[in-house]
């Protein structure tokens, strides 16, 4: 039908086009909903609602509102009243969306989720001097561009086209930065980087240093990470007060309550990871840490265990613990008995992990200029002392094209995001010269992933799958193929990094390289919510789930493929959401085919070994380490934990987290609603009759 209606007005005065296919597709989706009619009853309809607008507005322009009151009343006059009340709660939902993101102070020019919005509102757009949100999100993206892009006039380029390409694939959510990149960009703060490890040495001096060190990267943004490895043991002598060490746990006492008052730029808490050696004559105490449950609340544990003694465990040997200060053996142990308090620890609290420290040596790019001894926060980055690292990760549901994935596309976007994390190393403004030093000698980026999980639902395929390790190993290799081709021509055309010489890549035959790292898969907790996907390669965590998050907020999300599916199927309804709601899972839920229960499984549902498995399988391609949780459920044994720890150093992972359901007093995600909890949610259709203004509390 042609229309003689030209504009129309939205709901902030602006003028649009007007087109009659959003008219079908809205009219299709109500009456999917209610399975009153398909496509072709969409278009007919439209049609009708098209000609009454050609009457009533001819030489006029409607308002939004104006032309959905009319679809209204086309479906009610047809008799299509079940449809026409799913089309009327759909506006009151979308209503309540825009209601909701101007009650937080955005102007959402992007139509992101509620949580995306809640997120941006309350760390990463800017605000002014009384507090008030002064950017949009799709003005946050532009700032970012711009001042990312701005790296290519040192090397006597435009910098118009890259920030075009850098805007519109944040804003498409195809690819995002790590969190201070995106808080920081353009800004007077200008600290880009999410992750540092600083050294820890053996002297007052040295050990405060460190401290200071921590509190500056905190408060510009970053993350710390640092191996307390070279601290004398309790006990030990000291020379210059013929006392004695009160060993590395005691000082790590002073770096925790220090990051516990300082804020991250006045917007997120700092994390830090703490290291120890499994030789460190102090590795129980620091085993058991955290074992009442209250200490050291903001660091992550591992403890760097070398394969001599994941041989020896094996075998059921023992091994020598070191004193850092003379290197000298001063207790012998036995291997297993130790390698039994790492797994109940991490049985009880998910802490301690371990880093497999020779296989991440092994692999260290530039071995001339030290040892690795640390990573960052979350394990994704092993760093030199002073190295920094920045992160961005592509968003896998994004290149699903019919069905199967989009290579051109995936392709396109591994090449703009490697150029994108290169101009950071040069834009950046670094909080300490040591860390400028050493990011500019080996200038290490870490492109990863998010959306796994959903790429597998897009593709049909089960986590816990030979076919779903097939998916990642094709994917990531793609992209790490990709990744340094990206930075080879990079290098090519602005000069090597500077250590590439001594590196290990020009041993391996590479002719040039932009980059020491290219790849590294991060947990992208906050982006992943921006993106509307699921985190980094994790499975879903639950198809329903309540996410506590930003200072005690609490976030209950569904996941719209998991809905999207179970549409599809038929089997959607509204006793089924409540059902999931409860439990997190599809396992007990009656009524689901068993093909969609394996589809849908959960991050509890997955035995262990599949979790090591995909770990191992992106490790592969991987030049930095990969972050990953092994979610256990509540009523798992000692012998999964062990189990994993195993499986993970023999497929030559770099490093293993496990982490027990309930086995902290508060965590980050919660399956199943708890009685009496108060949580922010949006709601979808189904829960619009009972709750109209779709923000509800339950």
């Amino acid at each position: 039908m042609k229309s003689f209606i030209e504009k129309v007005r939205k709901r902030d005065g602006r003028l649009e086009p007007f087109d009659p296919q959003k008219i079908v597709n809205a009219i299709y989706k109500a009456l999917k909903e209610t399975g009153e009619g398909g496509y072709e009853l969409a278009k007919k309809l439209a049609d009708e609602v098209v000609v009454f607008l050609n009457q009533k507005f001819a030489g006029q322009v409607p308002s939004v509102e104006e032309i959905q009151d009319v679809v209204e009343d086309t479906l009610i006059r047809h008799g299509l009243t079940n449809t026409a009340k799913a089309y009327i709660l759909y506006r009151r939902w979308r209503t309540s969306i825009r209601e909701t993101k101007r009650f937080l102070g955005v102007e959402d020019d992007l139509k992101l989720s509620i949580n995306a919005v809640r997120v941006l509102a309350r760390r990463y757009l800017l605000r002014d001097e009384q507090g008030r949100i002064v950017e949009t999100p799709g003005q946050m993206f532009a700032r970012v561009a711009r001042a990312i892009a701005k790296a290519d006039i040192l090397y006597g380029l435009d910098p118009e086209k890259s920030e075009k390409y850098f805007f519109q694939v944040m804003r498409n959510l195809e690819f995002l930065p790590n969190s201070p990149t995106l808080m920081n960009a353009g800004t007077e703060i200008g600290q880009l980087a999410a992750c540092f490890v600083i050294p820890v040495e053996d002297s007052i001096e040295g050990i405060f240093d460190a401290l200071k060190y921590m509190a500056v990267i905190h408060k510009s943004g970053g993350g710390t990470g640092f191996s307390f490895s070279r601290l004398r043991p309790k006990g030990d002598v000291v020379r210059s007060t013929m006392g004695v060490a009160s060993g590395p746990v005691s000082f790590m006492r002073i770096f925790d309550v220090a990051t516990e008052v300082i804020k991250q730029g006045g917007k997120r808490r700092g994390a830090n990871m703490g290291v120890l050696r499994v030789d460190h004559p102090d590795v129980r105490e620091f085993v058991m840490a955290k074992s009442d449950g209250t200490s050291f609340r903001n660091f992550n544990l591992s403890v760097a265990v070398t394969d001599k003694f994941m041989q020896a465990v094996e075998a059921g040997g023992s091994i020598d613990l070191i004193n850092p200060r003379t290197k000298e053996p001063v207790k012998t142990i036995d291997a297993r008995d130790l390698f039994e308090l790492m797994v109940d620890m991490a049985w009880r609290s998910g802490d301690p992990g371990l880093l497999f420290i020779d296989e991440i040596n092994r692999k260290n790019p530039t071995p001339k200029l030290g040892e690795i001894e640390a990573t960052n926060p979350c394990g994704e980055v092993p760093l030199l002392p002073f190295e920094a690292c920045n992160l961005g990760s592509i968003n896998l549901s994004k290149v699903i094209k019919n069905g199967d994935i989009d290579w051109d596309k995936l392709r396109d976007l591994v090449w703009v995001a490697v150029h994108f994390l290169d101009n950071v190393i040069d834009v950046n403004k670094y909080p300490l010269p040591q860390i400028e030093r050493m990011v500019k000698l080996n200038r290490k980026i870490g492109l990863g992933v998010m959306g796994f999980a959903e790429m597998l639902l897009k593709l049909g395929v089960p986590y816990d799958s030979d076919e779903a390790l097939n998916v990642a190993d094709k994917v990531m290799g793609f992209i790490a193929s990709e990744g340094k081709k990206a930075s080879r021509e990079l290098a090519l055309e602005r000069g090597v990094f500077p250590t590439f010489e001594e590196s290990i890549w020009k041993s391996m035959g590479y002719d040039a390289l932009r980059n020491a790292t290219v790849t590294a898969i991060a947990p992208t907790g906050t982006i992943s919510i921006i993106a509307g996907t699921s985190s980094s390669i994790e499975p879903i965590f639950a198809p329903v789930y309540v996410r506590k998050a930003l200072g005690g907020i609490s976030l209950i999300e569904v996941n719209p493929m998991f809905e999207k599916i179970m549409r599809e199927r038929g089997i959607y309804s509204r006793d089924l959401i409540v059902k999931v709601a409860k439990t997190g899972s599809l396992r007990d839920a009656l009524g689901v085919p068993e093909d969609v229960k394996r589809l849908v499984a959960t991050a509890l549902d997955i035995d262990p070994e599949w979790h090591v498995k995909m770990q191992a399988t992106f490790q592969k391609h991987v030049d930095n380490s990969v972050a990953k949780t092994v979610n256990l459920r509540h009523e798992a044994g000692l012998d999964e934990v062990r189990k994993v720890f195993t499986l993970a150093y023999k497929l030559k992972c770099k490093g293993i987290t496990v982490y027990r359901y309930g086995s902290k007093p508060e965590q980050v995600l919660y399956v199943g609603l708890e009685p009496g909890e108060e949580a922010s949610i949006t709601l979808s259709m189904e829960y619009l009759e009972q709750c109209p203004k779709g923000l509800c509390f339950i």
